[in-house]
């Protein structure tokens, strides 16, 4: 016999581990030191800066 689920159960709990994960993400990206998004930021610059630098101009 199958197990009996309660619905609404189900999608709180859902949503308790889409919330956790949207928290973990945040954790990630937001509790860094300045030190280490300047980092980050400077690398951003400088990838992009190279990618920039290999576009090739076909303006006659």
């Amino acid at each position: 016999m199958a197990e009996v689920v309660n619905l609404r159960r189900a999608r709180k709990d859902r949503a308790k581990r889409e919330k956790e994960a949207q928290a973990q993400e945040n954790r990630v990206a937001f509790g860094r030191t300045k030190a280490e998004r300047d980092l980050t930021d400077a690398q951003k610059r400088l990838e992009a800066a190279k990618l920039d630098a290999h576009k090739r101009d076909d303006a006659p």
